[in-house]
């Protein structure tokens, strides 16, 4: 099996990680591309703030068996969008410009009407808001989602009576599927309007903002939202986003107008490593600051616990952060106090303050539309088994 090595700033000896394990990282990695659930994988693991382990395995386009991926190839991380969203949000609240409990109609006034104004922007944050979850997480006989509303609206909107398209009155027809603070409905469209309350507040795309506010300051080079056209080259080409690559490829708006807070960024592992260990670090990395460490405490411990019936959950307790996911589910052999977050089922970072141990892993899987819980929980455990 080919390994292609990136940068790193020590050997996994030096931060107590069994270097045995990084065998049988990359034998857990052959035998998933072996099984035809991955084209490959890139990682970065960090400890105490060091680098040990940086690498790729497999191919780097589904298109293609010849071309190995790297390290430093760039991918569509989807929504770990999300956590770069509530960042921004927080900081918001540390300015003092928006509060936590604030009514999102306050800001929005489409929001401002039953049976949205009871919702909050920690409802969104949390994915407590009662808005309809993303498709997929529970039975939607009628394929009924906000993007569908939103399109509908599109096209029933009629250009020529000089009134501007409403795309947030347009999505909110589909009304909610419960009110806030009775369940957790994992809800992409609500990191959507997150988006809109950071246009509407700071009077600035939202993209622009959480790239100069968050990606710059860490030095995140490989992290946006548009990709530059000299690094398409770069780019993982996965049957996730095959599709969305080629339309950048041809200059078009992959976003027609609509944030793409909820999924839309492009990151490395390298990146996001440097991301999480800015978040152990108390919210800052290197000279760059990002938020204070309060608002990471905030952000990183039980906010909501709140039974959820999301791919098939049954109604058990789901405890969420301000932004980020919690691991204390059963599968996992993390510490109690990790956080994390993932995106489409193949990107995700975890962050375990008690190790002080940063992972950032892609696992492009070669179908859309599935999952393999081998390839994502299954690598983080063999990961956290290396720890000595």
């Amino acid at each position: 099996m080919q390994h292609t090595a990136g940068k790193v700033d020590c050997s996994p000896a030096d931060v107590g990680f069994d270097e045995r394990r990084v065998d049988a990282l990359h034998g857990h990695f052959e035998r998933l591309m072996a099984e035809n659930k991955i084209q490959g994988a890139s990682y970065c693991l960090s400890r105490h703030g060091q680098v040990f382990l940086h690498g790729a395995v497999g191919r780097r386009s589904c298109l293609d068996d010849e071309t190995p991926m790297r390290p430093d190839d760039i991918q569509f991380v989807a929504s770990m969008t999300k956590v770069f969203t509530a960042t921004v949000i927080m900081q918001l609240v540390e300015d003092g410009r928006i509060r936590l409990n604030q009514a999102v109609g306050e800001i929005l006034p489409q929001f401002d009407t039953p049976p949205f104004d009871k919702i909050s922007l920690f409802h969104l944050l949390t994915h407590t808001s009662g808005m309809h979850p993303d498709y997929g997480c529970l039975p939607n006989k009628y394929d009924l989602t906000y993007w569908g509303a939103l399109e509908t609206g599109y096209e029933r909107h009629d250009a020529r009576s000089g009134e501007e398209f409403d795309p947030i009155a347009a999505a909110l027809a589909l009304g909610v599927r419960d009110e806030p603070d009775r369940q957790w409905l994992y809800s992409t469209f609500g990191f959507v309007v997150l988006g809109w309350v950071i246009e509407k507040v700071t009077g600035r795309s939202a993209h622009s903002v959480i790239e100069d506010q968050v990606a710059a300051p860490l030095g995140l080079a490989d992290t946006f939202f548009t990709p530059p056209q000299d690094k398409l080259d770069r780019y993982m080409v996965t049957p996730w986003f095959a599709g969305r690559l080629e339309r950048v490829r041809r200059g078009e708006d992959v976003f027609r107008g609509i944030p793409g807070t909820g999924g839309g960024m492009s990151s490395t592992p390298y990146d996001l490593n440097r991301f999480g260990n800015a978040f152990l670090n108390g919210g800052e990395l290197d000279g760059g600051r990002i938020l204070g460490r309060k608002t990471v405490e905030k952000m990183t411990t039980p906010a909501v616990a709140l039974p959820t019936y999301c791919w098939g959950a049954g109604g058990q307790p789901r405890r969420y952060g301000v932004g980020f996911d919690l691991a204390d589910r059963v599968e996992f052999t993390y510490s109690d106090s990790t956080y994390c977050h993932e995106g489409a089922g193949y990107v995700q970072l975890i962050v375990d303050p008690r190790e002080e141990f940063v992972t950032s892993v892609f696992v492009p899987f070669t179908e859309r539309g599935q999952f393999f819980p081998d390839a994502l929980y299954g690598t983080q455990n063999v990961i956290w088994s290396g720890l000595t």
